[in-house]
């Protein structure tokens, strides 16, 4: 571990030179005495660097990225122009992702242009059930099988996994309706999820149980919840193995913040719809809602001290929605959608995707401190940390009746006592340090530690896990 942190920090300031190397104009903001001096950033800003990460979900991550900004004559800054990413990497735990994505402002007179190809592959992706807690996880067989030297117990993780494979594209654009605060948006997106591997099996088992000993192997015998699933009749094989999607969506948005990248004052807040019919050619057609409200209040001025939360609600039409794009929150404009309702980008300290519903509603709030800033290399600098909270729960949950063979059904009566009758909260708690460079490029270290954790309920104590790192790039909203 810290010998990753160390090439991380390395990173950095390999990516501090290239952009000094590639500035040309530099301006200094008037000092006054209620703000700090800061370099304004103009022309074109290059930053490539290695992607070294860690998700507890996911792995080490290792790769490449690079970050180009265009700041123009700096009248912008510290938005931008326009910004290009592109990224290619790949996880310890098999998983692999590619990213090109494009923001232009100015291209289109009046109307922000957003678009991005990202591709996942994931060998194990998580999948624990629907409906939060409904759907127990056997954190006590998970923890046997990772004891070595308990050689009475295979491993049992992959119960929980299926392979995934999701490529999204989108194209989307933002106008403006009023004062530069509302604006409408609309845009398409186009996705292909394909889940399984080879010859309908949940996951390459091979590949799986590779270099293990015969003992801790995941018998081809055993079913995972993504089998049973389909055997009970929960996932129709319609939908089991993943489909085409073809959407439209469209909304408004209303932005008051100070800047994109680390804001410290203002209002984001967006409503959307999504319609995915059979005619645009969706494999299962589906219509879904999304609302977020974020608040940004400073506390201490000049970015010193804030508090931010994101209020989120997801929500469908209707009592049907394909499986594979539940655990996804809604996006329109610069970012990408953000799947695992748990994880760094949804609830941090939470395992992926422990929480699928077709409504879910969840919260993040956190405190930012920024503890020291100053100009290097030409650069804005800045350290912080942070403490926060995130929460979910499942509001409407998918039909878990049984819809199976009655050979199942002993299995399924066996499987559905040891959940909750209804989902509750799955709230987490945790703090941070940020690195964070001419506040746009920013790379955070995290630890979140689910409650449920000390609960002492049965039927929901170690249900999501216990507790998650991430070193990651960017604030969570």
């Amino acid at each position: 571990m810290i010998k990753r942190i160390t090439t991380l920090a390395v990173a950095m300031f390999m990516a501090m030179s290239l952009y000094a190397q590639t500035e040309e104009q530099l301006q200094p903001i008037e000092e006054t005495s209620s703000e700090k001096s800061e370099i304004i950033k103009t022309g074109y800003n290059f930053g490539p660097l290695p992607a070294v990460a860690f998700d507890a979900d996911k792995g080490f991550q290792l790769g490449a990225l690079l970050n180009i900004y265009d700041f123009g004559d700096g009248s912008t800054y510290p938005n931008t122009r326009q910004q290009w990413y592109f990224e290619a990497s790949f996880f310890t735990k098999g998983s692999q992702q590619f990213m090109v994505s494009y923001d232009n402002r100015f291209l289109i007179p009046g109307v922000r242009w957003s678009t991005a190809l990202t591709i996942f592959n994931d060998k194990a992706m998580d999948f624990y059930g629907f409906n939060g807690y409904m759907a127990h996880y056997d954190h006590e067989m998970v923890k046997l099988g990772k004891d070595k030297t308990n050689l009475d117990h295979y491993i049992y993780t992959p119960k929980y996994r299926v392979n995934r494979l999701a490529v999204l594209f989108k194209s989307d654009f933002v106008g403006n309706i009023w004062d530069k605060k509302l604006f409408w948006e609309a845009g398409y997106h186009l996705s292909y999820f394909k889940q399984g591997y080879n010859n309908e099996c949940a996951l390459n088992l091979d590949k799986i149980n590779k270099n293990k000993a015969e003992e801790k192997m995941f018998p081809e015998t055993e079913p995972t919840i993504f089998d049973m699933y389909r055997r009970w009749g929960l996932i129709s094989e319609e939908e089991a193995w993943g489909g085409l999607n073809s959407t439209v969506r469209l909304g408004l948005l209303f932005d008051t913040r100070d800047k994109e990248g680390a804001p410290s004052r203002g209002i984001w807040a967006e409503a959307h719809l999504t319609l995915a019919p059979k005619w645009l050619g969706t494999t299962n057609p589906y219509y879904r809602y999304s609302a977020t409200f974020r608040h940004y209040v400073p506390i201490v001025k000049n970015d010193i001290l804030t508090f931010a939360y994101r209020l989120n609600y997801e929500g469908t039409f209707g009592n049907d929605a394909p499986y594979y794009v539940l655990p996804y929150i809604t996006t329109v404009g610069q970012s990408y959608d953000r799947d695992g309702m748990g994880g760094y980008r949804t609830i941090r300290g939470i395992m992926r995707s422990r929480v699928q519903g077709l409504d879910m509603a969840s919260y993040n709030a956190e405190l930012r401190w920024r503890f020291v800033s100053f100009t290097l290399w030409k650069q804005n600098i800045s350290f912080g940390l942070n403490v926060f909270s995130d929460g979910t729960m499942v509001t409407k949950g998918r039909d878990m009746s049984f819809r199976g063979d009655e050979k199942y059904r002993s299995e399924y009566d066996e499987y559905m006592a040891q959940g909750t009758t209804a989902d509750r909260p799955h709230i987490t708690v945790g703090g941070g340090l940020r690195f964070i460079m001419n506040q746009n490029f920013i790379v955070a270290f995290e630890y979140g530690l689910p409650v449920s954790k000390f609960s002492k309920d049965p039927l929901i104590k170690n249900q999501d896990g216990k507790g998650a790192f991430y070193i990651n790039t960017g604030y969570l909203f």
